[in-house]
């Protein structure tokens, strides 16, 4: 498998680090006034466009094909043909956005997750045949799915001021994934380096990965209610998925992909924000 496991922490980190030195100064030099700060949180829906290393990465590896073993406990391994519709390169992606503004900069934290991905098994078993063609059984199927979630920490600011009807907000972050993926049947997986065989079972099977995220939303505020649309690029690496401890590399050579996970997406967001304190002492005023 080639594996490419990259950090995009140093150069999130670099941004994060400009962001909060210029907004977030020392206090006694006058830069922080800690009543200018005010929360928000925002819910958002986007379309989630996959790479096309994204989908060959699902779909190779949703639909693992691999062999059986005699459930008799001959040593004679049984292998047969899927017949599954394959995933498509796009999905619809969810979001919930907590986090604080300070007059130009925000930092939140996206919490991403989507809807379950279902290829439906054709019947309810299969017909493997025997490596020497000579035999033939049956062996269960089940629904293919699989869904990914995460969280990023994320940095912005805006570009028109702090209280504008209209803005700007480039921002950058850095955080984590988690796939998840359902097998088409309980495949047994043997890794010849070490004799050791497994056999996949009726669940979800699951990787990390880290994650480097860039967008950029036009925003229009109305009070505390903000509607916003924006774009951009999410960039996914995953670690090696394992069955029952097993890497699948290692367990069945055919399996040749990289872990590429990348979207591009575009999608709309509602936001609620808090006021500061400095806001609500203005307003007693009135």
């Amino acid at each position: 498998m080639k594996t490419k496991i990259t950090s995009f922490l140093w150069p999130a980190l670099l941004c994060a680090s400009i962001f909060a030195s210029s907004a977030f100064a020392d206090t006694e030099a006058g830069f922080y006034e800690k009543d200018h700060i005010h929360g928000f949180i925002s819910i958002g829906a986007d379309y989630r466009g996959m790479f096309s290393e994204y989908q060959n990465y699902v779909n190779k590896t949703a639909f693992l094909n691999g062999y059986h073993k005699d459930p008799s406990g001959d040593s004679t391994k049984y292998a047969g043909e899927l017949k599954y519709e394959t995933f498509d390169d796009y999905y619809f992606g969810m979001h919930v956005n907590i986090g604080a503004q300070y007059k130009q900069f925000l930092t939140w934290f996206d919490i991403n997750f989507m809807p379950t991905q279902t290829s439906e098994r054709p019947s309810s078993t299969y017909s493997a045949v025997s490596e020497d063609g000579s035999t033939s059984m049956k062996f269960p199927l089940y629904d293919v799915r699989w869904f990914a979630y995460g969280a990023d920490w994320m940095f912005g600011w805006k570009l028109f001021g702090e209280n504008t009807f209209i803005n700007l907000i480039p921002a950058v972050g850095f955080g984590f994934n988690l796939i998840n993926f359902h097998l088409a049947s309980s495949f047994d997986l043997y890794d010849p380096s070490n004799g050791k065989s497994v056999s996949a079972r009726d669940r979800y099977y699951s990787t990390f990965a880290s994650t480097f995220n860039s967008e950029l939303e036009l925003r229009l505020e109305f009070g505390p209610i903000a509607v916003g649309a924006y774009g951009g690029y999410r960039c996914v690496r995953y670690n090696e998925l394992e069955v029952e401890g097993m890497k699948v590399s290692s367990g069945y050579r055919d399996y040749d992909t990289d872990n590429i996970g990348d979207t591009w997406f575009l999608g709309v967001r509602l936001t609620w924000i808090f006021r500061s304190e400095w806001q609500k002492k203005q307003q007693d005023k009135l």
